[in-house]
């Protein structure tokens, strides 16, 4: 009789999927007299121009910040936004949040996420 090997597969160990990109928060939409805080200027990693940063209108922005005092066992917040508009040709978008985000923030990390997706 053949003897029966078992055979065992090793699952990959790989790195865990990030459903995100990662933005820096550069300032707000201005002009030489005038700023408008209502649209958050981002710079996005890795998008350099005008056609990669149009395949981002409509996908969602989340600031992530963190806080003194502990609400539902967490001191995270998050303020969710939206890209609404590229600026410029050098991959920067215009970012509506639900609530203006402050402008101690420049300079910060933000969440680009990767939904929703248009492509069906």
């Amino acid at each position: 009789m053949a003897k029966e090997i078992k055979t065992t597969k090793k699952k990959a160990t790989s790195q865990p999927v990030r459903l995100y990109q990662k933005g820096v928060f550069t300032g707000f939409r201005r002009s030489r007299m005038h700023q408008t805080s209502g649209q958050a200027l981002v710079t996005i990693q890795n998008c350099n121009d005008l056609t990669g940063a149009k395949w981002y209108l409509g996908k969602r922005v989340a600031y992530v910040y963190k806080v003194k005092n502990t609400v539902n066992n967490t001191r995270f917040r998050v303020s969710w936004g939206k890209v609404i508009n590229t600026h410029g040709h050098a991959g920067a978008v215009r970012v509506k949040f639900a609530k203006n985000i402050t402008p101690k923030a420049m300079g910060s990390t933000v969440r680009v996420m990767l939904y929703p997706n248009k492509q069906a």
